[in-house]
């Protein structure tokens, strides 16, 4: 239940036609305390329920779990969320034997695009695609539960 992944900002919009899926998000929160976050996720007709953990010190590695709930049960869940639900549409996009996650964000976070990838090991290489800029793994103002508080448009 560790979840180990890294942060980028994207450069460009070139990620988009490499796309192999598309996907609409809607995620709050019910706690989103830095030690321990509570998230209600709609992404597409599912609904997901997340406890994610605090990071190391890298801001890599973090525990995590989520199990998968019915979209009757997300969306009176998300009206319980905490003020700053997130809109986003998340991109899967192939580089190597791995997919970075793209998230374009929408409303007051407009404007903002981070790449995820999930990796079995904190020091596990992989592709960086020329799309990828700089490294925001571990600047806590990336993080989702940060910016539903702290909105990019605010910055």
């Amino acid at each position: 239940m560790l979840e180990i992944e890294r942060k980028f900002l994207v450069d460009s919009d070139a990620f988009k036609s490499l796309a192999l899926a598309k996907h609409t998000i809607a995620q709050g929160y019910l706690n989103s305390h830095p030690e321990r976050t509570v998230r209600i996720r709609i992404k597409g007709e599912s609904g997901f329920i997340t406890i994610k953990g605090k990071g190391d010190a890298t801001g890599t590695t973090r525990f995590e779990w989520e199990t998968e709930i019915s979209l009757m049960e997300a969306k009176p869940l998300l009206a319980l969320c905490e003020k700053g639900v997130i809109q986003k549409t998340r991109y899967e996009v192939p580089s190597g034997k791995h997919t970075f996650e793209v998230d374009v964000f929408d409303g007051e976070n407009e404007g903002l695009v981070i790449a995820e990838i999930e990796l079995s090991s904190a020091n596990e290489s992989f592709i960086k695609p020329s799309w990828i800029g700089k490294e925001v793994t571990n600047d806590e103002r990336y993080y989702n539960a940060y910016l539903s508080r702290n909105p990019y448009s605010g910055w």
